[in-house]
């Protein structure tokens, strides 16, 4: 006879050292995927007819950006060049012709892929957006329009359904265990790119008489990693001013006092220095972003100086060679943020560096490594990816546990509001005006106490911040909520 398979049974094949948690990994993935079930039966209300609508001005946009094109003196040597086999598509013509045949300087160095090697240039909208050019600029908004058109708009409208699309909420491709979706991607809908945020975000829309709620995490990858390394510095920052630590990187960063620094700076320091530098990146790719955001963000000090004057007067006047193979020029920028990112991990954060390093070495050493909400993260992993994982994935659990918790809240309070998305540290709900104020206190409670009382090992505050669309509204046109 057959022995029944029971937890017990399970643990006494596994490794030991990850039995005691291993269950309530379990536990989380099962009831997790029951309340992503039930969010994909819920779906999202989409606007069919603003997708037909815009989809025809799209086109006629990109009519007229052909013609505007095709017109162009760089277009005429483009089919000169190639010919018969010109393609506007082609990004490696189109550097062929702007960085070859017209010598124009290539925006960034980027190690031995130069302009006078016989090498593929990086042609990205990174790049491109860097190329002041109406022909390159109108070529960037044409590949934009194009996927907006043939991707994501086209996408969502195949997989809705009288009015309601019903994305796949997934919890078992990720090998962080974050979330992911599929037909369409949900969580892959872009949000940094206004052209982008602006036109697909408009596709989603609350039902009649509901507003859509969004429950923004603040800083949870932020937090996540500190419940691994515990340094002080970090945690400090953390429970007093979280925004403070982006404040003083981009003071540091643009050699500004910190009440110079304004809300544009501060972001540039958030996301260009603070956030790649925990994720693992690196002082030649946060000078180039850094320094490319002065020009593209036209960024001026509180005062209202322009940055780039501010830079001059203290001496950094170019942003440096950034080549991997060799320092920094002094009295370049490049100098400037790798003398930051040095103080960073030396100085100001050296616990957490000390907590990377010993977490890389305990991985090499045994082949996994476990997350503290219980999962084991194994196969080959670089020192990036080992240090990242368990970060995401833990962060992305607080939101799961979150969504189970308030799932049950909702059909014990026969509420009618209706969980419909999530993005990583976002989750979304399709909520009765009526039961705005219930939800959201029940949301708050659920994410700034009761999560903290299941994981005692969180230990910092944990933030919410909380949007709404107005009523019927689009998700484009969600605003802070305020009591």
């Amino acid at each position: 006879m057959s022995e029944t398979i029971t937890e017990d049974l399970l643990m006494k094949t596994l490794n030991p050292s990850i039995q005691p948690v291993l269950s309530g990994a379990y536990e989380l993935l099962h009831r997790g995927s029951l309340v992503m079930a039930e969010m994909e039966h819920n779906g999202l209300r989409v606007d069919l007819q603003y997708i037909e609508q815009i989809q025809q001005q799209i086109k006629k946009r990109l009519d007229h950006l052909a013609t505007d094109l095709g017109r162009d003196p760089i277009f005429a040597r483009w089919h000169q060049i190639f010919g018969d086999r010109t393609k506007l598509g082609s990004r490696e013509q189109l550097a062929h012709v702007l960085f070859r045949d017209m010598k124009i300087p290539y925006p960034q160095a980027s190690g031995t892929t130069r302009p006078d090697e016989e090498a593929r240039w990086q042609m990205d909208e990174d790049i491109l957006e860097d190329i002041h050019l109406p022909f390159v600029q109108k070529y960037v908004e044409m590949n934009k329009l194009l996927k907006a058109k043939n991707t994501y708009l086209r996408n969502i409208a195949w997989e809705t359904v009288d009015g309601i699309c019903h994305p796949n909420w997934n919890l078992h491709l990720a090998r962080t265990y974050r979330g992911s979706s599929d037909h369409p991607n949900f969580t892959n809908i872009p949000m940094r790119d206004a052209l982008f945020k602006r036109i697909i975000r408009r596709c989603f829309r609350a039902r009649p008489g509901h507003v859509l709620v969004d429950l923004d995490f603040k800083g949870s990858e932020v937090n996540a990693a500190s419940w691994y390394h515990k340094d002080p510095r970090v945690l400090q920052y953390i429970k007093t001013d979280p925004g403070r630590m982006h404040l003083d990187a981009a003071a540091q960063c643009y050699l500004l006092p910190v009440n110079e620094v304004t809300s544009e700076i501060r972001h540039c320091g958030k996301n260009m220095f603070v956030f790649p530098e925990f994720y693992g990146d690196w002082y030649i790719s946060c000078a180039r972003q850094l320094w490319k955001a002065i020009d593209r963000m036209h960024l001026r000090t509180k005062s209202g100086v322009p940055l780039r004057d501010w830079l001059r007067r203290q001496g950094i006047q170019k942003l440096g060679r950034c080549d991997p193979q060799q320092p920094p020029e002094p009295h370049t920028f490049e100098a400037i943020i790798k003398g930051v990112e040095y103080d960073f991990w030396h100085q100001r954060f050296r616990v957490y560096q000390q907590w990377k390093d010993d977490w890389w070495e305990a991985y090499r050493r045994q082949g996994y490594l476990q997350m503290l909400t219980g999962f084991v993260v194994r196969g080959y992993l670089n020192r990036k990816n080992a240090i990242n994982y368990p970060v995401q994935g833990t962060a992305f659990h607080c939101l799961l546990w979150c969504l189970i918790r308030l799932q049950e809240l909702l059909h014990k309070y026969k509420m009618k509001a209706l969980l419909v998305g999530q993005i990583h540290d976002d989750a979304v709900a399709d909520v009765p005006v009526r039961e705005l104020k219930n939800y959201v206190e029940l949301a708050q409670q659920v994410i700034t106490i009761e999560l903290k009382k299941h994981w005692p090992w969180i230990i910092t505050p944990m933030r919410v911040e909380v949007e709404t669309t107005p009523v019927g509204g689009t998700w484009y046109d969600k605003t802070e909520y305020k009591t």
